[in-house]
């Protein structure tokens, strides 16, 4: 079985031949996007590229051929692997699509267990090593697709910048990027500027000579010369003073800087990686951060999206932080409550995954049960009846589905053939959901 339910995309235009594939990878823990047209697999596959770790296709479509689809996605960054199958083989056909980079092919009919093997076989792995290093981030389409973003970031050598809310996780995601990257055996030094009194910050980031002021009994080494050839990770780069943001923006263009007090330039080797909870870019006049140094931290840009916009990851995260918590203390912890889960998925995380690790943390200090309840993850919560404490399930799932169909209207302009693909559904179900949910028609028909 696939590790962590791999992603797969299958295109197969025969309702009985793609329902039997549908049901048997499900079963074997697979996730699977299905599309039964070439045109909207291309539009489907294009917001999952990422995420997919296989694309199973047939090469006969009632619209395109399968090698249209192939040659029109390879051209998209991180394309997954394709395995094409078809009822009518051709051994030039085969060499053909080999050669232009399929990863292999079938011809129907096939044996189950030999078509398993050879699509296990054939997915990429970039997901299952990170996990076995135990990086992986979550297993929502979002955070996956911001992961996707720091593995690609992670060969070059440009400045990155981290943007998301306080809590989302920036500083993990920032030690998943050195941990791939080929600097991972040298050092991850991290520096909260919010958190060092300004005065005090180019000393700290820059080091200093002995007698450069009062104080300043022998040699510092700042953060830059203690990085070496490492990573150097500015986080809330957006409290920075502005004296402070010029000598940051040498540093990155020249390559060297000068400790504080001292005239011999240093040799600065490190990649600088940034995050901050603020909108940088924003040129509205009022800005206390340098438009040149933005745009030098933001060449390789990626965003953490907040926990609420990401659901999938609440039971995951929960599990992962309970194991953690679980490995330091006495109390016999056996798992969360389905209540418990429920009250999880229902509550908004305004502290995101910061303060979900907090409470599961302090559950576990404080549980008297093998079971965690709701009232341990949110203590604060005064008795009330049932009716108030907690919405009804279907009222959570009905919002949920709600936010999420208008997130995908909003990411795809409103097409429903390409919102239908990033949730996964046909674009019937869609507008059945739509109108059972209220969702407003922003939607252009795109068949």
């Amino acid at each position: 079985m696939p590790p962590e339910r791999a992603r797969i995309g299958l295109v197969e235009d025969d309702p009985v031949m793609g329902g039997s594939i549908v049901q048997r990878l499900e079963l074997e823990g697979w996730r699977v996007n299905w599309w039964q047209s070439g045109r909207d697999a291309i539009s489907g596959i294009e917001g999952l590229c990422g995420c997919l770790d296989l694309v199973i296709c047939d090469v006969r479509l009632p619209d395109i051929s399968g090698e249209v689809v192939f040659s029109e996605l390879a051209n998209l960054p991180n394309s997954p692997p394709f395995v094409f199958v078809t009822g009518h083989g051709e051994i030039d056909q085969a060499v053909r699509l080999m050669r232009s980079g399929a990863v292999d092919f079938m011809t129907k009919p096939f044996a189950m267990d030999e078509f398993l093997r050879r699509i296990d076989a054939a997915r990429r792995t970039t997901h299952s090593q990170l996990r076995l290093k135990g990086y992986f981030l979550g297993e929502s389409p979002a955070i996956q697709h911001a992961e996707d973003l720091l593995r690609r970031y992670a060969g070059h050598d440009l400045p990155v910048l981290i943007t998301g809310e306080t809590g989302c996780g920036k500083e993990v995601a920032a030690r998943l990027l050195h941990e791939v990257s080929p600097r991972r055996l040298e050092p991850f030094i991290a520096v909260n500027c919010a958190a060092i009194p300004a005065e005090l910050l180019e000393s700290e980031i820059f080091g200093h000579e002995k007698g450069a002021f009062t104080g300043a009994q022998q040699r510092h080494l700042g953060y830059a010369e203690r990085a070496g050839n490492g990573t150097l990770f500015l986080d809330e780069i957006g409290d920075m003073p502005m004296p402070l943001q010029a000598k940051l923006l040498r540093l990155i263009e020249d390559g060297s800087f000068n400790r504080v007090g001292g005239e011999t330039p240093c040799p600065f080797g490190a990649r600088v990686v940034s995050a901050t909870h603020r909108d940088l870019g924003q040129r509205d006049g009022r800005s206390s951060f340098r438009e040149d140094l933005y745009f030098r931290l933001a060449v390789l840009p990626v965003t953490i999206p907040p926990l609420r916009e990401r659901h999938e990851d609440i039971t995951w995260l929960l599990d992962r932080f309970l194991e953690n918590a679980a490995t330091r203390s006495d109390t016999r912890i056996r798992g969360f409550s389905a209540l418990a889960e429920e009250a999880a998925l229902a509550y908004p995380w305004p502290g995101n995954v910061r303060e979900l690790r907090n409470r599961v943390e302090r559950a576990v200090a404080l549980s008297t049960s093998e079971w965690i309840m709701p009232g341990d993850l949110f203590p604060e919560r005064t008795a009330k009846p049932a009716s108030a404490a907690f919405a009804p399930l279907a009222d959570v799932r009905d919002a949920a589905e709600r936010r999420q169909i208008e997130r995908a209207l909003d990411e795809t302009g409103g097409q429903i053939a390409k919102a239908a693909g990033l949730l996964a559904i046909s674009r019937t179900t869609l507008w059945e959901k739509m109108t059972r949910l209220g969702v407003s028609d922003r939607a252009r028909s795109t068949s």
